[in-house]
């Protein structure tokens, strides 16, 4: 008998990291599905949470926070040792920010993804993600949580209740633990188109990812991650657009 082939989702989710001042937004948004917007800690202000809403809104894109530790001078990439009840305010405030700018413009927080170090360090930390889900549910329990594929951060929101999107990137290389390569060595990141390309198809079609070492490993693919800041944003944005649409592909929001 042949082996069983894992099951493709005909759908799939394509976010953005947004708002944090990066000079391709506008050109980025058309080709995504959803937006996590910075709420002004690790990047942002008032205006750029406004302005990056209203661009959402104008593609029908969906609007996420993106919370991070208030750390612009390092874009929230340092890792940070807070109390449990500070990584709760973090969350919760944040939330709030967003959603009161939202508010003002007719817009709709439909999910959270946590940024940089905050992110990472949600992803192998039980206890860190369980007071970020908890405080996820107890600003507003209908927003879904945006975290790395079998982590820490997907676990915890699922027990709790809360709707999740497990995460996948097209323009970062992985372990064989699942986790993200560290920005801090050389191959952290992909900058060639074709390769990204690669790695997108093969996570979207077979639910798994060729870690930097040559083994592959199992992820759940439901978004897929395109980093506003990078040097090739918005040529990545357009190829992985059209490449998941040549492969029958929907993009939408999760």
């Amino acid at each position: 008998m042949a082996a069983t082939q894992p099951e493709i989702n005909m759908y799939i989710d394509l976010n953005c990291d947004m708002g944090e001042g990066m000079p391709t937004d506008a050109e980025i948004m058309p080709y995504i599905s959803s937006a996590n917007i910075a709420c002004g800690y690790h990047a942002g202000d008032r205006d750029t949470m406004e302005q990056t809403i209203t661009l959402a809104l104008q593609h029908q894109v969906a609007i996420g926070a993106h919370p991070g530790f208030r750390d612009k001078e390092n874009f929230g990439r340092t890792e940070q040792q807070l109390s449990d009840a500070e990584v709760y305010d973090l969350i919760a405030t944040q939330l709030y920010t967003l959603d009161k700018v939202c508010l003002s413009l007719n817009a709709t927080i439909q999910h959270v993804k946590p940024h940089g170090a905050l992110y990472n360090m949600a992803a192998r930390d039980q206890h860190l993600s369980t007071i970020i889900a908890q405080a996820i549910r107890d600003t507003n329990p209908a927003l879904c949580l945006f975290g790395l594929s079998n982590s820490w951060l997907i676990k915890a929101a699922a027990a709790m209740g809360l709707k999740t999107a497990s995460e996948v990137f097209a323009d970062r290389t992985y372990q064989e633990d699942g986790s993200l390569t560290p920005r801090s060595q050389p191959n952290a990141l992909i900058d060639n188109e074709a390769d990204a390309l690669q790695q997108v198809l093969q996570m979207v079609t077979k639910q798994e990812v060729t870690t930097v070492n040559g083994k592959t490993v199992p992820i759940r693919a439901e978004t897929i991650c395109l980093h506003g800041d990078g040097a090739h944003a918005v040529a990545f944005a357009r190829a992985v657009h059209k490449t998941l649409g040549e492969h029958h592909l929907t993009i939408q929001h999760t």
